[in-house]
């Protein structure tokens, strides 16, 4: 195909080929912004498939690919008004090429070891061209380089400078033609040259004088300290410092930056702004942590201000656990916390532009973890989005001591999971520091414009092994025989700033001689940084700190109030039409509400929801099915059957509500929950809830659970007040629906670190969802939340309960019975409870007593003396439980109750009641399961099971 001067076109071409199609879509686009820019020919062609004012570009594709394949003989056709050259359009393909495939060949690797020949389609054989063709002159309006034409030889030329170059391009994979467009322009109009000012090569070099000097200062200070340098990939500095400058000129108000350990002090020094005095003495054992267990320096987290262009900026570096990219979906859920609270007080409507999140990954973790891949899926989703993440990967071209690609990953780059969300990825030489920076502008214009995620990949190595106690040369000789004989990125750029007249050698060796004289004085390093802050700029958590736990506290709400929240609830808009089943759940919730019935569960934990937004307290919660509810208890959301719209209730609670929001997340627990603990750790006046769809599946997310949730606070002093509600109950569903694993997060319990609940009654949901957010405290909250209960009819409380109760640790027994001929307690939690109370009653048991532990963690010791000591006559306590007896409670609760028993009482402790201790959570066989769970109560009530 052939087009010049944007007039004789002949489309039955030759060389109808992918580039072609490239080719088609260019010429599409300018038929769109004006139809005369194109021959009448193409006008009719493309008229075929307008719509409304633009196209489907499919249609476009499919049609050419269709084309192609019925045409793969045909030779150029004529047309009326001139010759169509097919070299012409050869020349076409080949530029499309180079925009493809460019990156294949490009000069991006520092050492040299990569394969960046043999990329066919960049030749000229591969278009049918020869090198007679190169002092022939060829239209290139399709490019962007200033010129309508040029010789074949230049355009060659500036494609070889523009896409082989120290930076390879990958954005051909994008979906849409505007970003393809955008990008064109962004880096072919500057024809491969970056043409930076003297100022702007003298602050690169000022930054990467910070990177090594401060490497050096280190190695030389604690020789064989384990610090995990930057050595070799120092160009990452100047990156982010050219990053957060730009984000700031644009108006941001914060950047949050997570990270694992490579690079990591480098940055806390040079970009954030920590005293290195203070990293000096950690060095030196001098820094112990005041409370809890502390973390080694390189998890660490810091935040600062500095000044941009812009305004002060606020600076955040995430803590980070050696789980290396966990780090990523949760800096991204407290960046969509600090977005939503820049808005309009937590995020009616959420400006992304507000602040900007920085992933920094190493190539072997990013290729290799899936949460990364949870992370990129989660995106562009309503939950989740946060206007695009800026991905930085410090490609040492190893992993560890694996460096093979057959070994470390089945894709072409590390990167290729990007491409699962059509993200621009830009491959960059780490030995270019000027290619570094504008391709470090080039991303933050691309996430600026378009609004979504976009990757760096700095080409780099490591100079010395995995962490510097590490002799690499083990197991990558080859590679460190080069790195060996390498100059570092500092002294080449230094070389070529000399060569060009930007500085002299003295300024150069003055340049380094006072960088160091800094650290030695312990004078702060990083440029920009605000020596007072504006503390506007970030939450103030004060007002959350330092309490202990209290578990009395006051959680009524006036039933007056109640009851104009279960009218608001009840109210929909005009013309809105439910769904039957769910029109008779409201019917019946809008009965419960108003105190006409009983509540169960669905109608207490809505009202709790709604009084914490009418306080002000925003409520979000998210997981799988979280709108409706796994079980079909919640009906936060309602469709309309008419037309499909969503109408959310609680978001119509008063007129000046705190937000309420329910977004049911992608398939994902690991990422999901992680996004959900950031958030959580950045809104402290808020109650973030993330429900499990079965308490089984939480352990998708053990990580999060393991590394955050439980020992967040005490490694790095962030308090949180996530809560997690975890379905739990055996109800003959099999292993994979029944449990919560009770036991791994009561193991995981201590210095009060959260709260373990096993609420039975609507009543204890409601006062415990209030108590956690109205208590100044910030704790995680583990609801083992029940599935058959949500409508048992003996799981029900009353609308006064709600209104003049609080959150029971212990629920004592309910029925009227003689204390003094209890021989027998039963001490039980969750949904046993009500079978132990049936069969009880049916029995006429009156010397047995059931008392609930509804607060597992922390123990409520005195709560449970207390019942102890209301039966004088107390022979025996027995401690029942529908898990198995290796799992569920009873290992984390023997010792205590072993020892709290014979000190308040004269009576013994009782084998427990519990299935057989089993390697998988419950049986699958509905027979076993009712049989273990007839055994179960049997023994709790201390009766043979042919009784029952």
């Amino acid at each position: 195909m052939t087009k010049t001067s944007k007039d004789t076109v002949a489309y039955q071409s030759t060389e109808l080929t992918a580039d072609g199609a490239s080719y088609i879509e260019a010429l599409y686009e300018d038929y769109l912004a004006d139809k005369s820019s194109v021959s009448e020919e193409w006008q009719d062609y493309f008229a075929k498939f307008e719509q409304a004012g633009d196209a489907p570009h499919g249609a476009i594709r499919e049609q050419y690919a269709l084309l192609a394949r019925n045409q793969t003989n045909a030779r150029p056709v004529a047309s009326t008004q001139g010759e169509c050259d097919p070299k012409q359009m050869a020349v076409q393909q080949l530029i499309s090429a180079y925009r493809r495939r460019g990156h294949r060949k490009a000069k991006i690797d520092p050492l040299g070891l990569q394969d960046r020949s043999g990329v066919e389609d960049l030749t000229l054989a591969y278009h049918g061209l020869s090198e007679s063709d190169l002092n022939t002159v060829f239209p290139t309006t399709l490019m962007n380089i200033g010129k309508s034409e040029a010789k074949l030889s230049e355009i060659i030329e500036i494609c070889e400078r523009i896409y082989c170059g120290s930076i390879g391009y990958e954005y051909m994979h994008v979906f849409t033609a505007t970003e393809k467009k955008w990008f064109e322009k962004y880096i072919e109009q500057n024809l491969g040259f970056i043409n930076f000012d003297k100022d702007k090569k003298l602050e690169i070099l000022d930054r990467l004088t910070a990177a090594e000097g401060l490497e050096k200062y280190l190695a030389r200070k604690y020789t064989g300290v384990k610090r995990f340098g930057l050595e070799g990939g120092e160009s990452f500095i100047p990156a982010v410092h050219e990053m957060i400058q730009r984000v700031g000129s644009y108006g941001a108000k914060e950047v949050v930056i997570g990270m694992a350990h490579r690079g990591r002090l480098n940055l806390l020094v040079n970009i954030m702004g920590k005293n290195p005095s203070e990293l000096f003495d950690e060095f030196d054992g001098k820094v112990q942590p005041t409370a809890g267990s502390g973390d080694v320096k390189y998890h660490n987290g810091f935040s600062s201000n500095v000044h941009t262009d812009g305004g002060e900026l606020h600076l955040a570096l995430a803590y980070n656990p050696s789980h290396l990219e966990i780090v990523s979906p949760v800096m991204l859920g407290s960046v969509r916390a600090r977005q939503a609270r820049r808005s309009d007080g937590y995020g009616h409507d959420i400006d992304n532009s507000t602040v900007l999140p920085i992933v920094v990954h190493g190539d072997a973790a990013f290729a290799g973890q899936g949460v990364n891949q949870e992370t990129f899926q989660m995106s562009q989703t309503r939950a989740y989005k946060t206007g695009g993440t800026v991905h930085i990967v410090i490609n040492n071209q190893v992993g560890f001591t694996t460096s093979r690609v057959d070994d470390a990953r089945s894709t072409e780059y590390c990167t290729d999971v990007a491409k699962m969300v059509q993200a621009p990825i830009l491959h960059v030489n780490g030995d270019d520091p000027e290619a570094v920076v504008f391709a470090s502008q080039l991303v933050l214009d691309y996430r600026r414009e378009f609004g979504k995620d976009v990757v760096l990949d700095i080409c780099c190595y490591r100079r010395n092994g995995h962490n510097e106690s590490d002799e690499p040369s083990a197991t990558q000789p080859l590679m460190y025989q080069v790195i060996k004989k390498l100059p570092t990125t500092r002294a080449k750029y230094a070389k070529q700033l000399i060569g060009q007249g930007v500085i002299t050698e003295d300024e150069n060796n003055q340049i380094e001689d006072s960088y160091r004289i800094a650290l030695d004085n312990g004078e702060d390093v990083a440029r920009g940084l605000a020596t007072e802050p504006d503390t506007s700029l970030f939450v103030n958590w004060q007002p959350y700190l330092g309490h202990e736990l209290e578990d009395d506290w006051e959680t009524g709400v006036d039933i007056n109030k109640l009851k104009a929240y279960g009218k608001a609830m009840a109210e929909l808009p005009e013309g809105f039409q439910v769904q039957r089943q769910v029109g008779k759940v409201l019917e019946q919730r809008l009965a419960m509400q108003t105190g006409e019935e009983l509540l169960n569960w669905g109608a207490a934990e809505t009202l709790a929801y709604a009084s914490l937004v009418d306080e002000g307290t925003l409520v979000r919660i998210t997981g799988e099915d979280v709108g409706r509810g796994t079980f079909s208890h919640r009906h936060s959301e309602l469709h309309n059957q008419k037309d499909g719209s969503l109408y959310i209730p609680l978001q119509h609670i008063s007129e000046n509500q705190a937000r309420f929001a329910t977004y049911n997340s992608l398939l994902s627990e690991e990422a999901v929950l992680a996004f959900e603990y950031g958030y959580a750790t950045t809104v402290p006046n808020a109650l973030i809830v993330w429900e499990a769809q079965f308490g089984d599946f939480a352990n998708g997310a053990q990580v999060v659970i393991d590394q955050f949730i439980s020992s967040g606070e005490t490694k790095w002093q962030r308090a949180c007040g996530l809560t997690m509600l975890l379905p739990h109950g055996f109800e003959g569903q099999g292993p994979e629906h029944s449990s919560a694993r009770l036991e791994r997060f009561l193991q995981l319990c201590a210095e009060d670190n959260m709260q373990v609940i096993t609420p039975t009654t609507p009543a204890q949901i409601f006062h415990a969802l209030r108590r956690q957010a109205v208590r100044p405290i910030r704790k995680p909250l583990i609801v083992m939340s029940p599935k058959s209960l949500l409508r048992h009819p003996l799981a029900t409380s009353s609308l006064e309960q709600l209104a003049n109760g609080k959150f029971e640790t212990v629920l004592p027994e309910i029925d009227s019975i003689d204390n003094s001929k209890v021989t027998r307690l039963v001490l039980c939690g969750g949904k046993v409870y009500y079978e132990l109370l049936e069969k009880r009653c049916a029995l006429g048991l009156d010397h047995v007593a059931i008392v609930r532990i509804e607060q597992l963690y922390p123990l409520p010791e005195e709560r449970i003396i207390e019942e102890l000591n209301k039966y004088e006559n107390l022979q025996e306590v027995v401690w029942t439980q529908e898990e198995p007896l290796n799992q569920g409670a009873w290992y984390y609760l023997a010792p205590e109750i072993y020892r709290i028993v014979p000190n308040s009482t004269n009576a013994k402790v009782a084998k427990p009641s519990a299935r057989p201790a089993a390697a998988a959570p419950a049986t699958g066989s509905p027979k076993i399961h009712a049989a273990q769970q007839k055994q179960v109560v049997a023994d709790g009530l201390g009766v043979d099971v042919e009784k029952l």
